[in-house]
């Protein structure tokens, strides 16, 4: 029995499935059925059951999934211990973001990064929430930052902050006009055609719900997801969208368009909320403790 063994058993059984599992550890299946299977020939019991939507512990495999959890951060702490008594923490943290916060955070936090533990690694990716969400539940990623998280078990969930939405229209030639400088509320935002994300863009579903608690509902022009191809069609005049104003202000052309504010039925500003989120059933290592600080704190910061 070695660590590999383990992390590619507690792969497989937290994701239910050995294609996936391989995906996710960027190895051949046959290769990891081979290590799962000369794990159960060693401790001569059968570990995981395949079955038509996947493959799942048996009794004896939940015991090891529990001890392997263990063991993995046990180790994960030692290489962290022993790069401490080196002077620094060490290690890889697996970050996710969105879009639009990548945008304005993947610089100053990877700056901060390597100032503060250039003995570790960042890898940042960028996602849709719901995407992120499953990659944190499965161990692909150790932290992300998701838009209106779902209380799923297995995830450990911290507000952050809330983040305005905007109206994104084409700026007129010479000045916007007087409509263009007006708040909107939301029963005037159902008369827009709208460029948006198709579902389950956490954007989307947060503008669709509030919008229902008034009895209306988006007129949707056109469903593209990506900031940058939503931005283009805005600005060819296939209609508005709705965005972070961050997503604007860090846009190539951020001259080429006028935002609103968007009021909501409670007469507040419309905002999604942001989480940090990391997994509930694996432990924290210190490096990561300590990466999901320096994110709150930049995030914060920037945003």
């Amino acid at each position: 029995m070695d660590l590999k063994q383990l992390e590619y058993f507690v792969r497989v059984a937290e994701l239910t499935s050995f294609t996936r599992a391989a995906q996710a550890l960027d190895l051949a299946q046959p290769a990891l059925s081979r290590q799962i299977r000369l794990l159960e020939l060693e401790l001569q019991q059968t570990l995981l059951v395949r079955n038509g939507r996947g493959a799942v512990p048996t009794e004896a495999g939940k015991l090891l999934l529990e001890h392997s959890r263990g063991l993995l951060h046990q180790a994960a702490r030692l290489r962290e211990e022993m790069a401490r008594a080196r002077g620094a923490l060490a290690g890889r943290v697996a970050l996710g973001l969105p879009p639009s916060v990548a945008r304005v955070l993947t610089v100053p936090l990877m700056r901060a990064f390597r100032q503060e533990f250039p003995q570790a690694q960042l890898s940042i990716s960028e996602a849709l929430s719901a995407a992120m969400q499953e990659g944190v539940l499965s161990g692909r990623l150790d932290l992300a930052l998701l838009y209106e998280t779902s209380n799923l078990q297995g995830l450990e969930i911290t507000h952050l902050l809330d983040e305005a939405l905007v109206l994104v229209q084409v700026q007129n030639a010479q000045a916007p006009s007087p409509e263009q400088a007006r708040d909107i509320d939301l029963m005037g935002l159902a008369e827009i055609p709208l460029v948006i994300p198709s579902r389950p863009n956490a954007i989307r579903t947060h503008v669709e719900s509030e919008m229902a608690r008034i009895a209306c509902k988006p007129r949707i022009a056109l469903e593209i997801d990506g900031i940058p191809a939503i931005l283009d069609l805005v600005q060819d005049g296939a209609g508005s969208a709705v965005l972070p104003r961050n997503a604007v202000v860090r846009s190539m052309q951020p001259q080429a368009f006028c935002t609103r504010k968007i009021v909501t039925a409670k007469h507040q500003a419309l905002a999604i909320r942001m989480n940090l989120v990391s997994s509930a059933l694996r432990p924290a290592t210190l490096t990561q403790q300590a990466t999901l600080e320096l994110v709150r704190r930049t995030a914060l910061a920037f945003l």
